[in-house]
């Protein structure tokens, strides 16, 4: 029997070269290895969006069409919305008497996300408690395998302590999961910040067009003290480079743009043209897929429906188990 793999992506956008390169080339790859479940994860997206809705309604379609663009085949992977399991709201509540205030203020995604958004002690509690639901998200599955970068890493050992907690009051009912690290570090913004993000300004979406694209790569981050073509350039934290480093396939060709670079005599113009036509031919295929999909936003929804039902078949199963174990099941 297959291992089962859980992962997916709060819609509160379209997905960008970040997702792409970071997970979802990994999800068509890994969907013909192992029994897959991809959920849109709107509940949580409501954690920091609760007076934003609209915006997260509307992305759950725009993350499944990009999904479905990049070659997630639903006839071998299980996408589904994860309010449509209301499984995973019960596993999250019996979850929350497993881990303390303390735990949660501890872990450093939260921390680091918290800062991040300025919340300080005016943090949601459904924020603060996000790690809970994605424990809950990963045992209604039975996910040995949660496919993540490194910044998830607490995520998961929190997890696993809450795994380990119900095993121990209630029996081995729960297998403990690990995480299976992108090759890819994260792709910075355009901008050359770490982040890339539709709230910053500084990412290039699935959803682009041509146009769009070759803007914002001829906006990206290169090195500030390259004036003139004839300069030395810096190849370290030049945006443009990450970028090749990632996309392109010919590592020949980027080490040699990358020597004529340092030694001078390659403009950042002509580097960010040759960088343009890298990603059109990655995106230019998605973009007409994406295209044709929404066009047929019906057939979407279909999957959609499917997929999470029978999502919720597995994690009805589950949460029997688990109420089995609790001593909650009286009929």
């Amino acid at each position: 029997m297959k291992q089962v793999i859980l992962t997916g992506d709060r819609p509160t956008g379209c997905l960008h070269l970040g997702h792409f390169i970071g997970s979802l080339q990994n999800r068509v790859r890994l969907q013909h290895e192992y029994q897959q479940f991809i959920m849109i994860a709107n509940w949580q997206a409501l954690t920091d969006n609760a007076e934003n809705p609209d915006k997260v309604k509307n992305n759950v379609l725009e993350v499944a069409c990009d999904y479905l663009a990049v070659g997630i085949d639903p006839q071998v992977s299980t996408i589904f919305i994860q309010s449509e399991i209301p499984e995973i709201a019960e596993l999250t509540g019996y979850y929350m008497n497993l881990v303390t205030l303390a735990r949660l203020e501890r872990n450093p995604t939260v921390k680091n996300e918290m800062q991040q958004k300025g919340y300080g002690n005016n943090v949601p509690a459904g924020f603060l408690a996000y790690p809970v639901s994605q424990a809950a998200d990963i045992t209604a599955f039975k996910a040995q395998i949660v496919p993540a970068g490194e910044d998830q890493l607490p995520i998961i050992e929190q997890t696993n302590e809450i795994i380990r907690k119900f095993n121990t009051l209630y029996g081995n009912i729960l297998p403990e999961t690990k995480v299976l690290l992108s090759s890819v570090a994260r792709l910075p913004g355009i901008d050359g910040k770490t982040k890339m993000s539709k709230s910053l300004g500084n990412a290039i979406f699935l959803s682009d067009g041509s146009d769009i694209v070759r803007q914002k790569i001829m906006m990206m981050y290169t090195d500030p003290n390259h004036l003139k073509v004839s300069d030395p350039g810096q190849v370290e934290g030049n945006t443009v480079f990450a970028y090749l480093d990632a996309f392109d396939a010919d590592k020949q060709k980027v080490f040699e743009l990358k020597e004529h670079y340092k030694r001078g005599g390659l403009g950042d113009v002509a580097l960010k043209k040759y960088l343009f036509e890298v990603i059109e031919n990655i995106l230019a295929p998605i973009r007409k897929r994406r295209l044709e999909l929404t066009k047929n936003t019906d057939e979407v929804l279909n999957i959609l429906h499917k997929g999470s039902l029978q999502a919720k078949e597995v994690a009805a199963t589950t949460l029997k188990e688990v109420k089995s174990a609790m001593g909650l099941s009286y009929f």
